[in-house]
């Protein structure tokens, strides 16, 4: 097991830091603030892209430090999930470095299902697109008049009905649904009752402009909509697709859900550690620099032996993500089921709790958007729930665990859970 960064991956991170050092950190505050400037809230219609942040992309792209998660040598660098990991990092530490590096969710998971799983035509028609950074997509699996942590409870439909397929239902929380570039979603519907429990759903890609389909709003995340991606309530009415584009067929969205999750909250989580690290080195900084007491605030109230349990627990979770990796690459995503569930529980938790001491040193300033603090806690937040609640995580660990117990349960009769 050796988690070194390979000689690609070493000169990759020092490309990224040097164009983030170099393009991105110089105008990401200011791009941020005008963002802000000009918020126009819930009215997804009048979102726009900024032209600076797609003049950033051609220059990414141009230095070729473009599509680095896809595991694909021609259509991506086709670097392993370990190598990719410390590349996300460093893009954690920003809010526009994934989008910049075409790297953002959840169009990356987009990409890997219609790499993975899509047809030629997909491939052709939206992969490449996307590939090229020239449309964005969403996906929608979240429902909002059910417990969506169990996807089996999933009401929404996709019906086969001759040479098309239906699609009706309400799906909440699809992220890049309000972007002015939007052009599909990725829709997991209910489509056979009697098959098996994980055999009753698929994937289909519907365009936006497809009848039937209507966005009703976007979503707040602590009062922000993260414009011009946004949360949308997506309504889909009657809604009639070519049969081609389900993706690999009837049935198959559960199968495809594992292949796109699992990669996925790699990248999720080695930008949690990434956001963690740049909290950490605000916390200190601050601490440094301003006085209470006739002492810096490092020196008070405990301060250092709270920088050294978050380093402590940064770098535990850096080590869990890697491991994660690491097994996805050698023996597969469903090997790897307890340590992808292990460090979606972990990482966001550590980065809520580095985020939340740094707010604390910065005071009242921490809470405004003069740090990214209050936007870095959001994030933590926002992924203890995306991608399935730290207590399905926990749950799913534990079943695998007591799994190992499987006769000593029986003969005490507490197999039942």
């Amino acid at each position: 097991m050796d988690f070194a960064h390979s000689a690609r991956a070493q000169d990759l991170i020092k490309r990224i830091r040097a164009f983030m050092r170099d393009h991105i950190q110089p105008v990401e505050e200011a791009l941020l603030r005008e963002q802000m400037a000009a918020r126009r809230g819930g009215d997804w219609t009048q979102w726009q892209v900024s032209p600076q942040v797609e003049s950033l992309k051609a220059q990414a792209r141009e230095a070729g430090l473009w599509n680095l998660f896809l595991p694909d040598a021609e259509l991506g660098a086709g670097l392993s999930h370990v190598e990719y990991a410390p590349l996300a990092e460093e893009m954690g530490r920003s809010f526009l470095a994934p989008e910049v590096f075409n790297c953002n969710a959840p169009d990356t998971g987009n990409m890997e299902v219609l790499w993975k799983y899509g047809s030629d035509e997909h491939k052709q028609r939206w992969l490449q697109p996307l590939l090229a950074g020239e449309i964005r997509s969403a996906f929608c699996m979240t429902e909002p008049d059910v417990a969506s942590s169990d996807a089996t409870n999933m009401q929404a439909t996709a019906v086969l009905d001759g040479d098309e397929v239906v699609i009706d239902g309400k799906k909440w929380w699809s992220t890049g649904i309000g972007h002015p570039n939007c052009r599909f979603v990725i829709f997991m519907g209910l489509s056979d009752t009697g098959a098996h429990r994980h055999q009753q759903h698929s994937m289909v890609i519907v365009p936006l402009d497809t009848p039937g389909v209507t966005i009703e709003r976007m979503l707040p995340v602590f009062g922000e909509y993260d414009e011009p991606y946004g949360h949308g309530e997506v309504h889909f009415n009657k809604v009639r697709v070519p049969k081609a584009n389900l993706i690999k067929g009837v049935g198959k969205g559960f199968e495809i859900a594992q292949g796109r999750l699992g990669p996925g909250r790699i990248h999720h989580c080695m930008r949690c550690i990434g956001a963690a690290e740049r909290a950490l080195e605000l916390m200190i900084e601050r601490g440094l620099r301003r006085v209470a007491f006739g002492k810096p605030l490092i020196n008070l109230g405990g301060n250092r032996e709270r920088i050294a349990d978050l380093r402590i627990a940064i770098d535990q979770a850096r080590l869990l993500t890697l491991f994660a990796a690491w097994k996805i690459d050698k023996i597969g995503v469903h090997a790897a089921l307890t340590e992808i569930s292990a460090i979606k529980v972990v990482a966001p938790g550590v980065l809520e709790q580095v985020v939340s001491e740094a707010i604390q040193i910065h005071g009242a300033a921490g809470l405004s958007h003069d740090f990214p603090l209050a936007a870095l806690y959001a994030t933590a937040r926002v992924l203890r729930l995306a991608d399935g609640p730290d207590a399905v995580h926990r749950g799913m660990i534990a079943r695998v665990e007591l799994g190992k117990y499987a006769k000593l349960m029986a003969q005490l009769g507490t197999g039942k859970h």
